[in-house]
């Protein structure tokens, strides 16, 4: 898989298309969908207030919640988010809804591919660069690097969310993975920080996810199923939403401390 989002895509489909109350919950516990905390969130939201954007393009964008606080803090500005998951707009329109934000945000269904929703003052792509080129991961980076300096604005900012290899993952570790798992399926950070420059950019900042984010990121994305498994046993999903809970907890075993997530703040040179 290109990226920690698609590998959970892939590993829930079956079971989240059921209608409410047909089976079990999804992402309830959820805040953000990948291992950002609420302190990191708050300090990246800051800064890229900072810009004064007017304008906010959510690439892949499930239910935008990054882009949702980012709208609160900066009143001038709106945002358009872009995602192909139905079910993730519609929570996001939800949220906007209930925040007063629903005057100044839009969820579209739709893919990034040659988007022309661009230029915005910020952009954000977070675990959704496979979704801006076609090439097979690692090279995809590059590609999608080259896009997003397109899509923003001068003056403006990039947040990218990217995976990255913390160390060189051991045979044993790749077979436990997702299927198809690859030694070259991800940069260092180095290299990573090297082909945003590359595309035409300069960091102004880089950081990573650390170990609590991510146990409370993978927890949390399990645990309102689990909780729904432990009290429905003989339920039709049960046996199908057992083996995904147990094939995915054994995945997260076998990349923990291996794979990483940057957060990248860019701003086009």
């Amino acid at each position: 898989m290109s990226d920690v989002t698609s590998t959970r895509t892939d590993n829930t489909e079956n079971a989240e298309n059921t209608e409410p109350g047909d089976g079990p919950p999804r992402l309830t516990r959820l805040t953000f969908h990948g291992p950002l905390s609420e302190e990191r969130a708050t300090r990246i939201v800051r800064r890229l207030a900072g810009a004064a954007p007017r304008t906010v393009l959510d690439l892949g964008c499930g239910w935008g919640e990054l882009m949702l606080r980012l709208l609160t803090a900066v009143p001038e500005a709106r945002g358009t988010g872009v995602d192909l998951d139905a079910r993730d707009l519609a929570r996001g329109r939800r949220d906007a809804e209930a925040r007063g934000l629903a005057e100044r945000v839009a969820f579209v269904e739709e893919s990034a591919v040659g988007t022309t929703r661009g230029p915005a003052d910020v952009v954000l792509c977070l675990s959704s660069s496979h979704a801006l080129s076609p090439e097979e991961p690692p090279r995809h980076i590059a590609g999608a690097l080259r896009e997003l300096r397109q899509l923003v604005a001068d003056g403006g900012r990039v947040l990218l969310g990217e995976g990255f290899w913390q160390r060189p993952p051991t045979p044993a570790e790749l077979s436990g993975m997702w299927p198809e798992a690859r030694a070259d399926e991800y940069y260092d950070l180095a290299t990573l920080v090297d082909l945003a420059v590359a595309a035409g950019f300069r960091p102004e900042w880089v950081e990573t996810a650390n170990a609590d984010e991510w146990e409370e990121f993978e927890a949390g994305y399990q645990a309102d199923t689990e909780v729904w498994l432990a009290g429905h046993g003989d339920h039709p999903l049960a046996a199908e939403t057992r083996e995904r809970l147990d094939r995915h907890r054994a995945q997260w075993m076998s990349y923990r401390g291996v794979l990483g997530i940057a957060y990248l703040t860019l701003v086009p040179a």
